[in-house]
């Protein structure tokens, strides 16, 4: 069995086996949206999207969890922005974000030894703190990621007042062959909002869900487009490590989402669906995703009926 294979059925372990669901970010909503890029973005990179004429979306917010009936104030799950950028010529490429600012392990392997970790016990329904505990003693990247990823996972008013991040670095290439290795980061124009306590307690199982539906019926959500520029020394290839917030910041567009639709069955967001203009770095745990996403999309699709 693939280590794909294993890392999905590792998540479903986590969540639940749910027929025609995602294996992680089971639970979400679908819209159309336009990106039109900042004047500044052609500039970094010879992107088709980023040149000066606006594109059509498709847009997925999400939670991380792989359970479709998790609730959506859970403290322990980060939410997602997936969009997909349709191009000239039927081509596509794909950004995928979540609310957390760093991932949590730095390659695959380690990523199937955590999943494992966490594994609910079968009697008691609850994760084995003593394995999770034996991980960490061996992680300690993981531990001190945890300290940045805990306070991002309280849970927002709305997916509308979220932000999401790459976690991954991107080298952008100009038509002049130039190169900038960045991080990209959606920024909501709403505004960042989260929950009381009190607000969590009392939330909604599906509050998220059918608050951005009703706010973006009212009008269009937006969010801002920014590529964070590394500079000499910034990791390239460990997602666990943060860059330095003062980083100087290319605004590259400003996506609008405007319209709820249903999600196409065979809908996938990867994000080493790239375009010319646009190269991944190394990352393990970027060179990793796109496999374990074919193994689950071909069970998904597998499964009858087929769901978001």
């Amino acid at each position: 069995m693939s280590i794909s294979e294993q890392i999905v059925d590792g998540m479903n372990d986590l969540s639940g086996v749910h027929p025609g669901f995602r294996a992680a970010h089971a639970k979400g909503v679908i819209f159309k949206g336009t990106f039109t890029p900042a004047p500044a973005a052609a500039k970094l990179s010879r992107a088709p999207h980023l040149q000066g004429d606006a594109v059509e979306t498709t847009v997925r917010f999400s939670n991380g969890s792989g359970d479709p009936t998790a609730p959506d104030a859970d403290r322990r799950d980060g939410k997602g922005l997936a969009v997909k950028f349709h191009l000239p010529g039927g081509e596509s490429t794909d950004l995928v974000f979540v609310s957390i600012p760093v991932f949590l392990v730095s390659d695959e392997v380690s990523f199937l030894e955590f999943v494992r970790a966490r594994k609910p016990d079968p009697e008691t329904g609850e994760m084995d703190m003593e394995k999770v505990g034996a991980f960490l003693a061996e992680h300690p990247e993981t531990a001190t990621a945890l300290q940045l990823v805990l306070p991002a996972l309280t849970p927002r008013r709305s997916y509308a007042t979220t932000p999401y991040n790459s976690l991954h670095a991107f080298r952008l290439v100009n038509a002049d062959g130039e190169g900038r290795w960045v991080r990209y980061r959606w920024v909501p124009e709403a505004g960042e909002e989260q929950l009381s306590d009190e607000e969590i307690d009392n939330a909604a199982d599906d509050y998220l869900q059918e608050e951005i539906v009703e706010r973006v019926a009212a009008g269009p959500v937006a969010f801002e487009l920014v590529a964070r520029l590394a500079e000499e020394g910034d990791p390239l290839e460990d997602p666990t490590l943060p860059w330095p917030e003062e980083r100087e910041t290319v605004t590259l567009g400003r996506l609008e989402v405007t319209e709820a639709i249903e999600e196409p069955p065979d809908l996938i967001n990867d994000p080493t669906n790239l375009c010319d203009g646009i190269e991944p770095s190394e990352d393990r745990i970027l060179a990793a995703r796109s496999p374990a996403y074919s193994v689950s999309i071909e069970r998904r699709l597998a499964a009858t009926p087929t769901k978001n």
